[in-house]
């Protein structure tokens, strides 16, 4: 890794128990854990609760943390996936895009029929993205909506970037599938993630 890590100074702060360290990280990282912790379980209380531990798991680690071992954004985010997966297990009995959790995350408030569509569009592509194994729906909201690297994905996942590229290659298939089969179902439009190459 050429780059210096962007964390290490804050990291060391937080080790030496700076309060305006530990503010600056939570506002600097809350908002893309939560984000990843939604995506992959659905549920934002779950997600809440999925970010609170690995700030705990942060805190433990930012004293004895050694620098060029891997970036620390990509091991906080090894480690929210990896609480992720913990209440996904414990769950398995429960299907993922089962409407009552899809539900939560409507806007039930009367809306312009713009708004009625986007959120229409959007609770397709959750439903799609919740109906995908694991590993592709890790992929897709590492790279569309964490937007992070192929090399920074696969490093937070674990695998190759060849794998990665694997994996992303089957889910973005499943998920035109899925949308395309959302759409004949319900007639709204179709709408995939897009990013720029990587």
């Amino acid at each position: 890794m050429n780059e210096p890590d962007p964390d290490l100074e804050l990291l060391a702060r937080i080790g030496n128990n700076e309060p305006e360290a530990v503010k600056e990280m939570v506002s600097r990282k809350l908002p893309r854990l939560l984000a990843l912790a939604g995506r992959l379980l659905g549920d934002a209380e779950e997600a809440r609760d999925v970010a609170q531990e690995s700030f705990l798991r942060l805190w433990k680690a930012a004293g004895q943390w050694r620098a060029g071992q891997a970036r620390f954004d990509t091991w906080l985010h090894r480690v929210t996936l990896n609480l992720c997966y913990d209440r996904l297990r414990r769950r398995k009995e429960q299907p993922l895009d089962d409407d009552s959790r899809l539900s939560e995350l409507v806007d039930t408030a009367p809306a312009l029929d713009d708004q009625w569509q986007a959120e229409a569009q959007h609770q397709q592509m959750a439903a799609a993205l919740a109906a995908l194994p694991e590993r592709q729906r890790e992929a897709i909201v590492l790279q569309y909506y964490q937007q992070l690297s192929n090399t920074e994905a696969a490093a937070a996942m674990d695998i190759t970037v060849e794998a990665l590229e694997s994996l992303l290659s089957r889910a973005r298939r499943n998920l035109r599938k899925q949308l395309i089969e959302s759409e004949l179902a319900t007639g709204t439009g179709k709408h995939t993630p897009r990013r720029g190459t990587s």
